[in-house]
């Protein structure tokens, strides 16, 4: 599946930290076959993707839609259309396939979100195969 993250609040702090877990889950993402992609309403994040050593995982970076999203996406011109997308803004996962992340605003070593992510993607890649 093609997983579109969000940046800003998504995997990336305020305080220019990773979300606990990103390496992580992206690494498995990736050995699960997923291709990764990163967006921002704010522009293309290809300097805090490498800062924090993630490039390994991501395939490309865009600009996110920063409302109809759905719409959007055809006049955004991306090679590749977002199976599934984790954004803590939770009107694009409700307009798209995707899930609701709590905001990560600071360094929180018991932050547990993307463990909790990364369980939905494999139940909705379970089902959508069983389909």
């Amino acid at each position: 599946m093609n997983i579109f993250f969000d940046t800003d609040y998504t995997w990336l702090g305020v305080d220019d930290t990773i979300r606990p877990g990103t390496e992580t889950i992206f690494k498995q993402l990736v050995e699960d076959g997923h291709n990764i992609y990163v967006w921002s309403g704010i522009g293309i994040r290809w300097a805090e993707v490498r800062r924090h050593k993630l490039e390994k995982y991501v395939i490309d970076c865009f600009m996110k839609p920063l409302d109809n999203f759905i719409e959007s996406l055809d006049h955004l011109g991306l090679p590749v259309k977002p199976d599934i997308v984790i954004d803590d803004y939770p009107e694009v996962p409700s307009a798209m396939v995707g899930i609701w992340i709590r905001p990560y605003f600071f360094y929180n070593a018991s932050d547990n979100e993307l463990e909790r992510v990364y369980e939905l993607i494999c139940e909705y890649q379970t089902r959508k195969k069983s389909q």
